[in-house]
């Protein structure tokens, strides 16, 4: 325990010293004062985990030195040290932010056993600190990566509501455009950080107990409710929650939901007692909730709750100068992982990046590189490497092997042919109108002339 240290703050020298004697040898490390004053200061000085603060100072009120301590560290764990007659004040010590208090004359024992759950309790919430340090240094702005303007809007809306007291967030994309990572940098960029942030995919459990994992429920709720359970509302009170592919929770928990967002406060299940919370839903789907209102899938009064502030996360499609920047990034992130050396990619594998759509978006193309880099060798990442959906794009190598049809003796419409190619433009770059007028070496007003002639617009 020589990482805990210990702050003992009494008059008595005799005590003092029999503490430091005990408590050094259990291995921690222990600081002592004889005045409020004097244990202030070395308070400030050392950052003590935990102390033992006597009530009755010769210089100050013990209650004076706790409300100060508690202002300059909220999680150091303090005891008062109260004499017998003293215990309803010590009592309200422990309103006032006290850990708890410890009555004279003590048992050494008993109070070795006590300080040793403090310690514990130390320790646990040090690595609980070092893990959300981890995850904030883990999930900042820098880590979306691309340089498109289209991901730069959402860096930039993201940046702006990490900073604010927003409390309800809509995050909308195709299934893998990364709405996960934007909720997990919301959450630690901002002040909530140091809170728990809570997930849960609204499409992996049924309607009952997703009720039961955001609201928790009593004792004897139902019949397997042996205990009391504290919902996701509860354990995230302070930090965020994430509510995955909302748009498939069914509409029961829904208005539950808007409840909560619209009162801050809810009931267990089988309970009577409004408890309030203060938390941030963001909310994520892949689905069309504008569709799902109109079908009565889905509740127009949340979806106006939810839709505060909207958050658009782009196709990889859309962001043609992001896909080369994403690929180089992963190559050099599983380089590291897989202690391999892949140095560049051949540039016919860019073009049919270029040219791919990327339905399965960036996790799509993430997948793609691990899979690459975990079965081939070599320095570069080659045609071959690639899945057929891929390596069979048109690209301009293609073009150059011969024409793309050959005119039958019969004869043929040359405008049936031009509405098909337009037709396995559009397709082959998922309705990407620029990238489809790139393939067709028209501008893109001239393929949008065709679309709208061939009924395509």
């Amino acid at each position: 325990m020589a990482d805990i240290k210990i702050l003992i703050v009494d008059d008595e020298k005799l005590l003092r010293w029999s503490l430091q004697q005990s408590l050094s040898k259990d291995g921690y490390t222990v600081l002592t004062a004889e005045t409020g004053a004097e244990g202030l200061r070395i308070f400030k000085d050392d950052l003590p985990d935990i102390v033992l603060l006597d009530i009755n100072l010769p210089d100050v009120s013990g209650i004076t030195v706790l409300e100060q301590m508690i202002e300059i560290n909220r999680d150091a764990l303090i005891f008062m040290i109260t004499a017998y007659s003293d215990v309803p004040t010590a009592v309200k010590t422990v309103k006032l932010g006290a850990y708890d208090f410890i009555e004279k004359p003590f048992n050494m024992d008993k109070l070795n056993i006590l300080i040793a759950k403090a310690a514990e309790t130390v320790s646990l919430k040090k690595d609980v600190s070092t893990y959300r340090h981890i995850l904030s240094e883990k999930y900042q702005f820098s880590s979306i990566i691309g340089e498109s303007a289209e991901i730069k809007k959402v860096v930039e809306i993201a940046r702006k509501i990490a900073a604010s007291d927003a409390t309800t967030i809509l995050l909308q994309g195709e299934s893998g455009t990364g709405k996960d990572l934007l909720a997990k940098v919301i959450h630690y960029q901002s002040r909530r950080a140091d809170k728990p942030f809570l997930e849960i995919n609204c499409t992996a459990l049924p309607e009952s107990l997703i009720e039961s994992e955001l609201f928790g429920y009593e004792k004897g709720a139902f019949t397997d409710a042996k205990t009391a359970k504290k919902g996701l509302f509860e354990l995230a009170d302070g930090g965020t929650i994430y509510l995955d592919e909302i748009g498939d929770m069914k509409i029961g928990t829904q208005t539950k939901l808007l409840k909560v967002i619209e009162n801050k406060t809810f009931k267990r299940i089988g309970g009577v007692r409004d408890i309030t919370v203060d938390v941030r839903i963001i909310a994520a789907t892949n689905k069309n909730l504008e569709e799902a209102i109109k079908n009565g899938s889905f509740r127009e009064d949340l979806y106006y709750r939810l839709n505060v502030i909207p958050v658009r996360l782009p196709p990889l499609r859309e962001r043609d100068r992001d896909v080369l920047i994403l690929a180089r990034y992963y190559i050099e992130q599983f380089n590291r992982e897989f202690k391999k050396h892949i140095k560049d990619i051949d540039p016919v594998v860019e073009e049919k990046f270029l040219s791919y759509h990327w339905p399965g978006n960036v996790r799509e193309l993430k997948n793609l590189i691990e899979r690459i880099m975990i079965l081939e060798s070599g320095d570069k990442i080659l045609p071959e490497h690639l899945p057929c959906e891929i390596n069979h794009v048109f690209n301009k190598e293609d073009n150059a092997q011969g024409p793309i049809v050959r005119l039958p003796s019969t004869g043929i419409d040359i405008e049936e042919v031009e509405k098909e190619l337009i037709r396995q433009a559009l397709e082959m770059t998922g309705n990407n109108q620029t990238r489809a007028a790139k393939l067709l070496n028209l501008s893109r007003d001239a393929l949008r002339y065709r679309m709208q002639k061939f009924g395509f617009l």
